[in-house]
């Protein structure tokens, strides 16, 4: 193929009706005044969109517009072209035409120095093929998987803790230059393809003879990469740092916290160590500061369960419970319900251990165990801040619950959570816990139970027949029905980082204390009170919620099978 032409961008925009004399006259006063790229500046003045420039440049051209949304690159014709020069150049490498030449995708194809480059890099005849900028450098984030550089950085900090001796500041990156350490590098880039991934947690397990690294997307663990074991007490001793704990102290657990940038995001970190027959075990939950609250309707509730919960919230006291196990979306769903009680005619407060997300308005208060600032403890002096809302970030103990109970009797409205596997079994996990029945029966309004599920991706979404476990279970459910359903998945690409799911939404039941239910409560006999809260229920359970997501094609029956199991067992 040709080189790529000159082409003057303004005269071609307005020959193709897609700019006017004056808007090309503004643009070029702005580029003279502050040196941006004329395309850039036509899109950020709303004069064009990027997806116009570069269909308007393939018709110049006569190259293919490729809508990089629905693309699935080859990852073998990928690495043919390096990160950085991807990058740099804005290009990427889609595929082969039929005569046998690399396709390649430019966001600007009148790059003459681009074209040159990139012919030398490949050492092969190219084609070109035009893309929007927007999508090529999202989809080089995507494709361009840093667990390669992961496994090449603990290779050099490998060979830096080697045979020759180290100066031990240099490596943990303690002096000047640290951001140079092998140590700094390594974590630096993990936390980058953690954040790129949407990973919730990092792992770093030492076993007998390597480190695994290992991320949690969507709930599930992916493994990164295995580094030498002998990198293991590097890292563990520079993330200790980093937290501020006690570097000398490897028998015993230790917990801390540390905010990071990563991709110019606030990141706070939640670090645990744990002592292991191979040394120190480290794990971090990620929480992005800038990760928007989802408003209540967006969380995944159904609607009959999104009214009710409405209907509970609205009330002036008593007490709301969102239940679940650890990481299945109980504070999400409790803040998106205070971002909406939110106002300046009600003081709200929140008592959490960490707090997760901030939101304006609201007097959020930290947990401290070591110092003795506990949930029960802070509870009784937001009693006396005169609040109208009051969040417990969780009821832990006997005392927490019932201060907590008490306020919600007293004219204040107390959300909280309660590890349980579903909604019956809240109100008699509070009765085991030591709370009297007569505080459980008029304080607790509603118990709210949710998991997550994965939802499928939408780029790689296809029909696809259930296997006979799958058919089998879901015939448990649904009966004859079961075969008059289609079903799909995510076959895996590069926009899921091949998993077939991209992101998760909530399953839901709920129970009402209803005075059917309370009564039973009172009677003391918890096979009265669990057949009374079935009856109130109506077999709205999260299986049925789970099995209904699968029905509309937003999760798998793989999936649905997999939470169910959470609360089944």
């Amino acid at each position: 193929m040709a080189p790529p032409q000159k082409v003057r961008l303004g005269d071609l925009l307005i020959q193709q009706g897609l700019l006017t004399e004056e808007q090309l006259g503004l643009a070029l006063q702005q580029q003279k005044a502050t040196g941006r790229k004329l395309g850039r500046i036509f899109v950020d003045s709303g004069y064009v969109t990027e997806e116009g420039i570069s269909q308007a440049l393939a018709r110049q051209l006569r190259i293919p517009f490729i809508d990089l949304k629905t693309f699935n690159p080859k990852p073998d014709l990928i690495k043919l072209l390096p990160e950085a020069a991807a990058r740099r150049y804005r290009a990427l490498v889609l595929g082969r035409t039929p005569e046998g030449a690399l396709q390649v995708a430019l966001s600007d194809p009148t790059d003459l120095q681009a074209y040159d480059e990139i012919t030398r890099l490949v050492k092969q005849e190219i084609d070109l093929a035009v893309v929007t900028e927007s999508q090529l450098l999202a989809m080089v984030d995507r494709v361009y998987h840093r667990g390669e550089q992961i496994t090449g950085l603990a290779k050099e900090l490998t060979a830096e803790l080697g045979d020759v001796p180290v100066e031990f500041g240099d490596l943990l990156g303690l002096t000047p230059g640290a951001e140079d350490a092998p140590v700094v590098k390594l974590l630096h880039t993990v936390f980058e393809e953690a954040m790129r991934l949407r990973a919730s947690d990092i792992h770093f397990e030492p076993q007998e003879k390597s480190l695994r690294i290992r991320f949690r997307i969507d709930g599930v663990l992916h493994v990164q990469t295995e580094a030498d074991a002998k990198i293991a007490s590097a890292t563990a001793l520079r993330l200790k740092l980093m937290s501020g704990l006690d570097i000398s102290e490897k028998r015993l657990p230790q917990d801390g916290r540390f905010n990071i940038r990563v991709r110019n995001a606030p990141v706070d970190v939640r670090i645990s160590t744990l002592p292991t027959q191979f040394g120190e075990s480290v794990v971090m939950r990620l929480l992005n500061q800038n990760t928007g609250l989802l408003a209540l309707e967006k969380v995944g509730m159904p609607p009959r369960v999104l009214e009710r919960f409405r209907h509970a919230l609205a009330r002036p006291s008593g007490m709301v419970l969102v239940t679940g196990p650890t990481g299945s979306g109980k504070t999400t769903t409790l803040y998106a319900a205070l971002n909406e009680l939110n106002s300046t005619e009600k003081k709200v407060i929140t008592v959490e251990d960490p707090v997760e997300y901030r939101l304006a308005g609201l007097n959020q208060v930290q947990v401290h165990e070591k110092i003795d600032l506990s949930f029960s403890r802070v509870l009784r002096t937001v009693l006396r801040q005169d609040p109208d809302i009051v969040l417990v970030g969780e009821m832990r103990d006997q005392e927490t619950a019932e201060i907590g109970m008490r306020a919600a009797m007293t004219g204040h409205l107390v959300l909280s959570t309660l590890h349980t596997n579903d909604a019956i079994t809240t109100p008699i996990r509070l009765l085991d816990m030591g709370v009297p029945k007569y505080m459980v029966a008029l304080s607790v309004h509603m118990v709210v139970a949710q998991r997550l599920v994965r939802v499928i991706c939408d780029n790689c979404r296809e029909p696809y027949a259930l296997n006979p476990n799958e058919h089998e279970w879901l015939r448990f459910e649904l009966g004859n029905q079961a075969d008059a359903h289609r079903f799909h998945h995510g076959r895996g690409c590069s926009h899921c980082a091949n998993t077939g799911y991209q992101g998760r939404t909530g399953v839901y039941e709920f129970l009402e204390m209803s005075d059917k239910v309370v009564e039973a409560i009172n009677h003391g006999d918890p096979a009265v009170f669990m057949q009374a809260a079935r009856q109130q229920m109506g077999g709205e359970t999260l299986r049925r919620d789970a099995v209904r997501q699968a029905l509309a094609g937003r999760t798998t029956i793989s999936e649905a099978m997999r939470v169910s199991n959470q609360f089944e067992g």
